[in-house]
């Protein structure tokens, strides 16, 4: 399987996490920051993708999450080998999904997402992240208008099947990204965890690692059953794990999220969690903040990111 998933970490120590009944194993991220990435939406704003990796390379941050329009901003050649030669290895590649399509736009939303593959095997990405749409008219601007969230669920599921037939032959794994319910209806109807390993469930009952989960704690940390479903998807469905905070109050669902440490998350638990089940993989920092971390110096937030990383992570 391609990428760094589950590469030996730190140290491992032993933590108590609140809300746990025994103690876990984690690594102890407080004296480097070796398992941190940056998904490049943090600092979108600040440069382009390879303005992006030199300051990673600078600030010694070793992993990076690019989003698809940052690397055909600057072409796929030259991001392949931005990030080949400044030594960094990928945490995932954002992103494929935006399924869900009329009749008239179907073939178009696949062969964008076979496209998505290819990137992301070519950049050797561990996983390729999906968005996976909401409603045709939102998800493929131009398909007819419908209101039909079930039928865009089950179109979602049927085109994850598709798809997969050419990422199993990149050898590229799926990573579906529940996010947020109230994204349902344009980015994604897939909103929960257990819907999410409900379709996982479905294609891939081997648990092969071909198909899992993005476990972004922006959109799942609210969820009764977090925990429980963090342990549902164990080693071979948690292929990648986004962190972030979630501010009080968040002025704008999309574009206000928070630092590590300024919100009500807490990530250390969640973290104890997938760490619990084998997860050994980097923690990617994926923050849109249009006013607050995108009007800041791109120094300044990689090093925000560093010290969170170390005390809050």
């Amino acid at each position: 399987m391609a990428g760094t998933r589950f590469a030996p970490g730190p140290a491992f120590g032993r933590s108590r996490v609140p809300g746990m009944t025994a103690e876990v194993e984690m690594r102890d991220f407080s004296n480097d920051h070796r398992w941190l990435s940056i998904n490049t939406a943090t600092v979108r704003k600040q440069g382009n993708l390879v303005e992006i990796v030199d300051a990673l390379a600078r600030h010694g941050i070793r992993g990076i999450s690019p989003w698809r329009d940052q690397v055909a901003d600057v072409g796929l050649d030259r991001a392949v080998k931005a990030v080949r030669d400044a030594g960094l290895e990928l945490s995932g590649y954002c992103r494929g999904g935006m399924f869900t399509a009329d009749a008239a736009h179907l073939e178009e939303a696949r062969d964008d997402n076979r496209r998505a593959v290819d990137e992301a095997a070519a950049l050797g990405a561990p996983c390729l992240v999906l968005v996976v749409g909401g409603l045709p008219q939102y998800s493929r601007p131009g398909s007819t208008p419908s209101k039909d969230l079930a039928a865009a669920q089950t179109m979602v599921e049927e085109e994850i099947g598709v798809l997969l037939d050419h990422a199993r032959k990149a050898k590229m794994p799926l990573a579906i990204e529940p996010l947020h319910p109230g994204y349902a209806a344009d980015r994604a109807c897939v909103n929960t965890m257990r819907h999410a390993l409900d379709i996982c469930d479905r294609l891939d009952p081997a648990k092969s690692g071909d198909v899992g989960l993005a476990v972004d704690l922006y959109h799942v940390w609210w969820d009764y059953e977090l925990f429980d479903q963090i342990r549902r998807a164990g080693r071979s469905r948690i292929l990648a794990f986004h962190v972030c905070d979630w501010l009080v109050p968040t002025n704008h669902l999309l574009l206000d999220r928070g630092m590590m440490g300024d919100g009500v998350i807490d990530i250390r638990k969640c973290r104890a969690a997938v760490e619990a089940e084998g997860f050994a993989g980097y923690s990617e920092v994926e923050i849109f903040s249009q006013d607050n971390w995108w009007q800041r110096p791109m120094d300044e937030v990689l090093s925000t990111c560093i010290a969170r990383h170390k005390t809050v992570v």
